[in-house]
Parts: structure tokens; C-alpha cells; sequence
């Protein structure tokens, strides 16, 4: 789309609305596509017991999957030690 403007900025919805779709088939009106290539995704392999502990556990969450609740709490631990190292550094720096 065309860059905003200041005139952009009281549009209303309706009338924004009417702005894009008179821009549709205008080519000029458009910049490039953007490229967007999905990371690889890499397996992770764990021992059984720790696989039905962890399908207990996330039925017990109430989650969609194990591997969403192993996602969210692998998630929460690696912001944790992030923390963590962050605030090592600090205390090492001062």
C-alpha cells in the first residue's frame, strides 16, 4: 500500500476500507512480496518414562498436546535462566 500520510490518520474504518480496495488492482500501489522461509524445526528425544510423565502432567494442565505443554514449560524455564544470567552478569559487572 501507499505510505500514510497526515490525512490518513481521521479516516474512518468505512473509509479506509474504500482507500484499500480502490488500490487493489493497482499494482503501483503495492510494494514487493516478502519472502518468509519457516526455521527448521528440530527433534528432541526423551526417555519413555519421562514422555508419560510429561503426558500426565499436561492432561493434568488441561493441555491441547504434550508437546504444547512441554513447548510452554521448556518456554518458562529458558526465560527463567535467561533471568538468571542476566542478572549473574550484573552482580559480576558491578
Amino acid at each position: 500500500m501507499k505510505p500514510r500520510n497526515k490525512k490518513s490518520a481521521g479516516l474512518s474504518q468505512a473509509e479506509i476500507d474504500a482507500v484499500v480496495v480502490s488500490q487493489s488492482e493497482d499494482p503501483s500501489a503495492w510494494e514487493a512480496p516478502v519472502r518468509v522461509r519457516r526455521s527448521k524445526t528440530r527433534s528432541l528425544s526423551i526417555p519413555g518414562d519421562l514422555a508419560a510423565r510429561a503426558a500426565f502432567l499436561a492432561r493434568l494442565h488441561r493441555e491441547a498436546g504434550v508437546d504444547k505443554w512441554v513447548e510452554r514449560v521448556l518456554r518458562e524455564r529458558v526465560e527463567l535462566e535467561e533471568c538468571a544470567f542476566n542478572e549473574a552478569k550484573k552482580q559480576l559487572a558491578s
